[in-house]
C-alpha cells in the first residue's frame, strides 16, 4: 500500500519537475534568456508553471495515468499517453489565450512537444530499467530459477511479464509451444524452443530447474500428456490455474500453483444438468449424514450452492462438522445450517432427527472405510455400516422422505474385506427397503477419491516430505481414482435421476498403479525416486486387492443421460429374508469376530472368495462397454 502511494508521489514528483523545465525551455526558445525577460514576462512565467503544474496533475489524474505499471506498458499505454497529452494541450492554450494573452502563441505547441517526449520518455524508462535488470540477472545464472515455460500464448506472455516483474524468481531462458509456426520466434525477446514432446531434451540442455505451464485453456487431457512429460525431468512444476479455476475462485492468471497427483489423471470437468439438480434441492431440507467427512463435507459445500431451505450436517465427529459450519456459513450467508451430532448406529437418536427436520433429500455417507482397520474390527464395521445404513434408510422411510441416496464403494464387488462385505450388505439393505418403501432409493457405487481421509494421497505427501522412505503394498496394484469435488458432483447428478431400487455406477475413468502415483509425486516434488526418496514394498495388507472393480459379474451396465453414469441392474432382495439374516448377525455383535466374519459370508457368498484374475471387462467395466456400444453403432459383431 505504502509502496503504491510512494510510487505515485515520485512518478508526480517527476511530472511536475519535467513540466517546469519544458516551461522554461520553451519561454527561452521563443523569448531567450531569463535574464532578458522584462519584470512582467518573469511574472506570466511564474504564474504560468503553477497553472500548468496542476493542470497536468489534474489530467493527469483523470487519465489515470498514475495507476500504470510503467514497466509492463505496452503500446495502449502508450496511446493513453498521447491523448492526455492531447487534452493537456489544448486545455492550457485555451487557458493561456484567456489570461495570458502576451504570451506568443507559438510557446504552446513547443512547450507541449518537448513536456510530451520527456513524459513518455520518463514512463518508457521503467520499463527500460527493468528489462537491463533482468537481463543483468539473467546474464549470470539468475538469483532465482531458471524457468521455461510451456505456451508461447498470451497466457505465457502475461506469466513472462511476471517474471520479468520479479526478477528474484529467476530468469525465463524460453518457450515451449506445440504450434509449428511458433518454433524459433520469440515473445518479447525470449525464444520458442521446441515442442512439448522434447521438453526432456531441452531441460537437459538449458540446465532448466522449473516449468511453468502456461495453458488455461486446455483441456484436462492435453495437461495430463504435458504433465506426464515433464515429470520425466528433474525440474520443479508449476502450473497456472484453468479457467474453470479462475472462474470459481479469485486466483489471478499469472498466481501460479503447485501440480497436484489430480492434474495427473486428466479428468475431464463435469458437465452438470444444473436445472435437474436444483429442481430437486431447491427449498428442500437436505440431510447429510457423515457430513464431516471427505465426500460428505464437499455434498454439504455443493448442495448448499443449490438453495435448499435447510442444510442438516449429521455426524459423530464434532471437529470436523463444526469447521465445515463455520465455512458454509462464511460462504452461504442466507443458508440455514443445522448441525446434529450423533451417530447413525443409534436407532432412537435417528427416529427424534427425522422426526424433528423431517428431510426431505438424504445423503448417507456414513461410513467405517478403511480397510486394515475393519479387518480387526469386523463387529464395529457391521454396526456402523450395515445397521447405521438400515437405521438411517428405515427412517426415511418412516419420515417420508422423498429420496436416499447412499454412497457405496468398488470394494463392494466381489468384496476380500470385511469393509467391503459390509457395503454390499449395505447395498443389498437400500435394496430391500426400497421394495416396501415409496420414498426412492438408490446407491451409488465408485472408486478411491484422491485426498480423502486416510487416503494414499496425503501419505505419500506425509512420507516424502519427511524424507522418505515411501511406501506401496505392491509394485503391480492399481486403484480407480477420481476428485473429491467430481464424486460430489456425480452423485448429486445421480440423486436427480434416482433410478428406483437401481444402483449407480460411476465412470472411473482408467486404472493407475499406485507405484506411478508414488514416483510421480517424487518428481513433482522436484525429487528423484530411488535416489532422494526410496520406494520400499510392503506387501499387500490383510483384505486387500490387487485390483478393483465396479461390477460383479451378474451385473450389467445401462446408459443415462449423462455419460458418467450408468445404471447397474442389481439383484433383488426380499425384506423380510434379508431381515431375517440381519437378526442372526445382531446377535453376533460384540462377541466372537470369526463368527461375524462367517456371518457375513453367508450373506455374501462372494466374499473372500479366490477370484482369478479378472478379464478386461471385468477390471474396466465402462470403458469396455462403451468400447461394444460403439462396435454396435458401427455395426460390428
Amino acid at each position: 500500500m505504502y509502496e503504491k502511494v510512494i510510487r505515485k508521489l515520485m512518478m508526480g514528483a517527476a511530472d511536475a519537475l519535467w513540466c517546469v523545465a519544458s516551461l522554461y525551455i520553451s519561454f527561452y526558445l521563443t523569448m531567450g534568456s531569463h535574464l532578458d525577460w522584462p519584470y512582467n514576462i518573469a511574472n506570466i512565467f511564474y504564474n504560468i508553471m503553477i497553472v500548468t503544474v496542476i493542470l497536468m496533475w489534474v489530467v493527469n489524474i483523470f487519465g489515470k495515468l498514475y495507476k500504470i505499471r510503467w514497466e509492463f506498458a505496452s503500446i495502449r499505454e502508450m496511446l493513453r499517453v498521447v491523448t492526455v497529452i492531447a487534452v493537456y494541450a489544448v486545455l492550457l492554450i485555451v487557458i493561456g489565450r484567456i489570461f495570458a494573452k502576451q504570451v506568443l502563441i507559438r510557446l504552446y505547441p513547443i512547450f507541449v512537444v518537448i513536456y510530451g517526449i520527456g513524459i513518455m520518455t520518463i514512463r518508457l524508462s521503467y520499463r527500460l530499467m527493468r528489462y537491463l535488470q533482468a537481463e543483468y540477472i539473467r546474464s549470470r545464472g539468475g538469483e532465482g530459477g531458471r524457468i521455461l515455460i510451456v505456451g508461447a500464448g498470451e497466457a505465457g506472455r502475461l506469466l513472462l511479464l511476471e517474471v520479468t516483474r520479479n526478477p528474484e524468481r529467476g530468469s525465463v531462458l524460453g518457450f515451449i509451444d506445440d504450434d509449428k509456426d511458433k518454433e524459433g520466434t520469440s515473445v518479447r525477446g525470449i525464444r520458442v524452443l521446441g515442442t512439448t514432446e522434447q521438453i526432456p531434451e531441452i531441460c537437459e540442455n538449458t540446465d532448466a530447474t522449473e516449468i511453468m505451464i502456461a495453458l488455461p485453456s486446455e483441456s484436462s487431457i492435453t495437461l495430463k500428456r504435458i504433465l506426464n512429460i515433464c515429470t520425466r525431468t528433474t525440474c520443479k512444476i508449476l502450473i497456472m490455474p484453468s479457467i474453470n479455476e479462475m472462474t470459481h475462485s479469485a486466483q489471478a492468471v499469472t498466481q501460479l500453483r503447485s501440480v497436484e497427483p489430480e492434474d495427473l489423471l486428466g479428468r475431464a470437468p463435469v458437465d452438470l444438468d444444473v436445472e435437474s439438480i436444483s429442481g430437486y434441492l431447491s427449498q428442500k431440507t437436505v440431510l447429510v449424514t457423515g457430513a464431516g467427512g471427505s465426500i460428505g463435507s464437499e455434498l454439504c459445500r455443493q448442495i448448499a450452492g443449490y438453495n435448499p431451505k435447510c442444510l442438516v450436517l449429521l455426524d459423530i465427529y464434532e471437529n470436523s462438522v463444526f469447521e465445515l459450519r463455520h465455512e458454509l456459513r462464511r460462504r452461504f450467508v442466507e443458508q440455514e445450517i443445522e448441525v446434529v451430532i450423533a451417530s447413525v448406529r443409534d436407532r432412537a437418536r435417528m427416529d427424534v432427527v427425522f422426526n424433528r427436520f423431517r428431510p426431505e433429500i438424504v445423503f448417507h455417507a456414513a461410513a467405517h472405510k478403511h480397510v486394515p482397520l475393519m479387518e480387526f474390527s469386523p463387529g464395529e464395521a457391521v454396526k456402523n455400516n450395515i445397521f447405521g445404513t438400515l437405521n438411517v434408510a428405515e427412517m426415511a422411510d418412516k419420515h417420508g422422505a422423498e429420496r436416499f441416496v447412499m454412497i457405496s464403494t468398488d470394494k463392494a464387488v466381489n468384496p476380500t474385506n470385511v469393509m467391503g462385505a459390509t457395503k454390499r450388505v449395505a447395498e443389498m439393505v437400500v435394496n430391500a427397503v426400497n421394495a416396501k418403501s415409496a420414498t426412492e432409493y438408490t446407491a451409488v457405487r465408485f472408486g478411491n477419491v484422491l485426498g480423502s481421509n486416510g487416503s494414499v494421497i496425503p501419505l505419500f505427501k506425509k512420507q516424502i516430505e519427511a524424507g522418505g522412505p515411501v511406501t506401496v503394498t505392491h509394485p503391480d496394484i492399481t486403484r480407480y481414482f477420481m476428485t473429491i469435488p467430481e464424486a460430489a458432483q456425480l452423485v448429486l447428478q445421480a440423486g436427480g435421476l434416482i433410478d428406483k431400487g437401481g444402483l449407480f455406477v460411476l465412470d472411473m475413468g482408467e486404472m493407475v498403479k499406485i507405484d506411478d502415483l508414488a514416483r510421480n509425486l517424487i518428481r513433482l516434488s522436484g525429487l528423484v525416486p530411488g535416489q532422494d526418496i526410496k520406494i520400499v514394498y510392503t506387501g499387500l495388507r490383510p483384505g486387500e486387492k490387487m485390483y478393483e472393480e465396479l461390477l460383479l459379474n451378474r451385473e450389467e451396465l445401462q446408459d443415462t443421460p449423462y455419460k458418467k453414469i450408468f445404471i447397474a441392474k442389481a439383484d433383488f432382495y426380499e425384506y423380510d429374508h434379508l431381515m431375517k439374516q440381519l437378526n442372526e448377525l445382531r446377535e453376533l455383535l460384540d462377541g466372537d469376530d470369526g463368527k461375524i466374519v462367517e456371518a457375513l459370508r453367508r450373506m455374501v457368498p462372494e466374499f473372500g472368495i479366490e477370484h482369478a484374475a479378472p478379464a478386461e471387462e471385468e477390471k474396466e467395466p465402462v470403458k469396455i462397454y462403451r468400447m461394444k456400444n460403439r462396435q454396435k453403432a458401427d455395426g460390428a459383431v
